[in-house]
């Protein structure tokens, strides 16, 4: 049997109290969604991880191993949510890193979501948070695993009736969900909020853009307010696990799926790269 977690290919369900993942968010981590023993979009969270890794100046491990750690937990549950993280590694106290650093590589296999079917057909209803996204441009767009923000953010509720939170900036602009990157349609076109400050560049996001292009839909990448959002025709939300949900009702407002998130949700469910 398949153990559920592997801490540098190996079966364990600790790491040491001295790592920099623990001690500081020192690493970075993917989640990606798993059928029938393969992971979608396997390729593109590859990607992501290295360019994660690459601007926290952590080595990123081999693709060979990683691929190897996602069969091992996949063997006996085919159809599950796998979680990639690297941390620097073990170091001593402060924020100095050791020299040289020596990665920790975890994987982590949950069971699928109990997500209702009705979210992706008649949509979720959605709240504002209070808590704010900080300017950060160094990080922005990384998953990183500081997500201190969004803890605080998915604490503010816990009505079962809501699915998700829409986090602003300090500025005032909304940037994501708590679990989620966010779209808008307005006379048949895209736009999903800028990320160069704040908020995590998701892989169902980039897939969606690039879909959007091939259709050859307008798209624009901007600051968006929440004015914007809720005068839009149509809003959904994306994730890796959760595919995509049409934003039924935010602040009042109310929506139906429309015609572009159907065709995004069509596509994505007939493309697994």
């Amino acid at each position: 049997m398949s153990h559920a977690v592997l801490v540098n290919g190996k079966p364990a369900d600790t790491v040491s109290a001295a790592d920099r993942g623990l001690m500081y968010g020192d690493g970075v981590f993917r989640t990606l969604l798993v059928r029938n023993g393969q992971p979608i979009a396997w390729a593109r969270h590859l990607r992501k991880l290295a360019a994660d890794c690459a601007a926290l100046s952590l080595a990123c491990p081999d693709a060979g191993d990683l691929l190897r750690d996602v069969k091992t937990l996949t063997a006996d549950i085919p159809d599950c949510v796998i979680k990639l993280v690297v941390t620097r590694g073990v170091g001593n106290r402060g924020y100095a890193p050791p020299a040289p650093p020596r990665a920790t590589r975890i994987a982590l296999r949950s069971l699928l979501p109990g997500y209702s079917l009705a979210h992706a057909d008649k949509g979720v209803a959605v709240r504002l948070c209070s808590v704010r996204l900080a300017h950060q441009p160094r990080l922005a767009g990384i998953k990183h695993l500081n997500r201190l923000e969004n803890v605080l953010a998915r604490m503010e509720w816990n009505d079962p009736a809501i699915a998700e939170g829409l986090m602003r900036d300090e500025a005032g602009n909304v940037v994501e969900g708590v679990m989620s990157n966010l779209f808008v349609c307005h006379n048949s076109a895209l736009t999903t909020p800028d990320l160069s400050r704040c908020g995590v560049a998701g892989v169902t996001r980039e897939r969606v853009l690039e879909w959007a292009a091939r259709q050859g839909i307008r798209v624009e990448v901007k600051h968006l307010s929440l004015e914007e959002v809720l005068a839009a025709d149509e809003v959904f939300l994306c994730n890796s696990v959760a595919g995509i949900w049409p934003v039924r009702e935010l602040e009042g407002r109310a929506w139906n799926r429309g015609p572009l998130t159907a065709a995004a949700q069509d596509w994505l469910q007939q493309h697994d790269d």
